[in-house]
């Protein structure tokens, strides 16, 4: 297929390295996890530093009282491993307690916390430096401030009237009920404390010590549901991911209650056009991509959820046959109708139904990557949901806690309903490929819903239409909602966005660099020349950092 629309060069140039590599939003926690590294500790030693100053680069997005999901390769093992750190509903989350408006903000949108424990385990089971070591540099910007990015006073304006409900407001906003501005010191010593008594007692300290009992005072204080038991049994678990074979590939995503089989789907039902059919940013390209992932969607709706109460049949969601009754499903010359992203009861009769993936069965997040010399990766999505996840930072603690709640549904029948000690479908969905048994590159990215769709877009970028790392992650995307309609950054040429709407999809033109779109990070290796290469996304604050 001729194409009319060449790939942009990148924004900036891609990051270098050639003992080791971080990626991240900001890049405080970028050079907090490179400073592990030159310390001499590993990619897990630098994705935990990352992980913890992040908290206070950009408190908004994730931190302690946030959930996640991490993908690592274990270099010296051989494998991939994931770890599911994604908390659970509290034992007293029925569903008649919850209302749209309270699972979205305050204290009973919180799910369990999930961060530390599993910041502590990757650390616990494959880290080479003290505790104390890699959670220093997160408690010094806690403790001594950090500088507010333009994107960080933006973000903050746009949640004061969030935190203004609440009584810990004061942690972000000044005396007037202001956001900082641009440039403003933020301190934040209640946090810095707490993460001091987590270095001290580790996960028994937030879990089931003192730390534990006064989040859950606070929690109770403000009508909340998490009990000291709620915390006490909680644990970080180690998974065998998911994976799919393309185009000569292998790419790796954690399993349910990941949603990442959206993303695996996808690009298998993408694998089965050949490369004549496919080029960057032609029409006929994006309408088959579109429609793709309409049929990934109704899938994941059907079938996402705690594997514990609903089964995702990822054999057959996953194999080669699906795949191609999915293409064969797909109209080339008009956009289907679906029912949105989320479950519902009331599906208009036009809308996509799931296929039978059986018959061949056998909002505010953040997303970084380490890498070290020895072969070790570790990729992790966090998050605390919504902005300043429930708005709520529980007592004394400065901790900020998760408004996970808002991803449950609340309709009976919806395998993804909220009850007592639930997981979540969890939309965060970190992802690594490999080429011929080697660690190839990891790319992820925040974005709710949206990392479903825009994660196989930045890989098609790379594996398929031949962009370097940055290019991949700078290069425009789209996003499908309910109906027909999408959603396109501005940059996408003129020509493709009407070639589509003639095609019957309701194209909304969205700004040319669009959070909505998420916010990617990446690193790829190149094993024969020993060199790293990152990119990091100018949609926000991202940097990678090589050395």
């Amino acid at each position: 297929m001729s194409n009319p629309f060449p790939v942009p060069p990148a924004t900036r140039p891609v990051a270098m390295g050639v003992n080791g590599m971080v990626a991240s939003a900001h890049p405080l926690a970028s050079l907090a996890g490179v400073r592990m590294l030159m310390d001499g500790g590993n990619a897990f030693d630098a994705a935990v530093a990352t992980a913890a100053t992040l908290n206070v680069g950009e408190p908004y997005m994730s931190g302690v009282g946030g959930i996640g999901l991490a993908l690592t390769y274990v270099a010296a093992e051989d494998r991939v491993r994931a770890l599911n750190f994604s908390g659970r509903a509290p034992s007293g989350a029925d569903p008649e307690r919850f209302t749209a408006a309270n699972k979205e903000t305050g204290i009973l949108s919180a799910l369990v916390p999930g961060n530390v424990a599993g910041w502590l385990t990757l650390h616990e089971t494959y880290g080479k430096l003290d505790r104390e070591k890699v959670f220093e540099p997160a408690i010094g910007y806690a403790e001594n401030g950090v500088g507010v990015t333009h994107l960080n006073s933006r973000m903050m304006t746009n949640n004061a009237a969030r935190l203004a409900r609440f009584p810990s407001a004061g942690i972000i906003l000044g005396s007037n009920g202001k956001a900082p501005k641009p440039g403003a010191k933020l301190k934040m010593p209640q946090l810095a404390e707490s993460l001091r008594s987590i270095v001290s007692g580790g996960a028994d300290e937030f879990y089931r010590g003192d730390l534990a009992r006064r989040i859950v005072k606070g929690s109770e204080n403000l009508g909340g549901l998490i009990t000291e038991e709620d915390l006490a049994t909680y644990l970080a678990t180690w998974q065998d991911p998911i994976a799919i074979d393309y185009r000569g590939y292998r790419i790796h995503t954690p399993p349910p209650n990941s949603s990442g089989f959206q993303i695996l789907q996808t690009l298998k039902t993408m694998e089965g056009f050949s490369r004549d059919d496919l080029a960057f940013q032609h029409p006929d390209t994006l309408h088959l991509f579109i429609e793709a992932v309409k049929l990934a969607v109704t899938d994941r709706i059907k079938y996402a959820g705690d594997p514990t109460y609903v089964t995702a049949p990822a054999g057959g969601l996953l194999s080669d046959e699906y795949a191609e009754q999915q293409r064969g499903r797909i109209d080339r010359s008009r956009a289907a109708f679906v029912s949105g992203e989320h479950f519902t009861s009331k599906v208009a009769p036009e809308a996509l139904i799931t296929g039978n993936p059986l018959e061949f069965d056998g909002g505010m997040t953040t997303h970084f990557v380490a890498a070290d010399r020895d072969g070790n990766v570790v990729s992790i999505t966090q998050t605390l949901g919504g902005g300043f996840g429930s708005g709520v930072a529980v007592g004394d603690t400065g901790i900020f806690l998760n408004n996970m709640a808002y991803w449950f549904d609340l309709e009976e029948g919806s395998p993804n309903r909220i009850g007592p000690g639930k997981q979540v479908d969890f939309v965060v969905a970190p992802t690594q490929t490999f080429r011929n048994g080697r660690f190839h590159v990891s790319l992820g990215t925040p974005g709710s819903f949206g990392i479903l769709q825009t994660t196989p877009q930045f890989i098609m970028n790379f594996l398929d239409f031949g962009m370097n790392i940055q290019q991949a992650i700078d290069a425009p995307r789209l996003r499908v909602y309910e109906g027909r309609r999408v959603q396109m950054e501005e940059r996408f040429p003129a020509p493709a966005r009407q070639a589509l709407s003639e095609l019957g999809h309701d194209v909304d033109v969205i700004e040319p660099w669009s959070m909505s779109v998420g916010g990617a990070q990446g690193i790829h290796a190149d094993p024969d020349e020993g060199v790293f290469q990152g990119g990091a996304d100018p949609r926000r604050d991202g940097h990678a950092i090589g050395y």
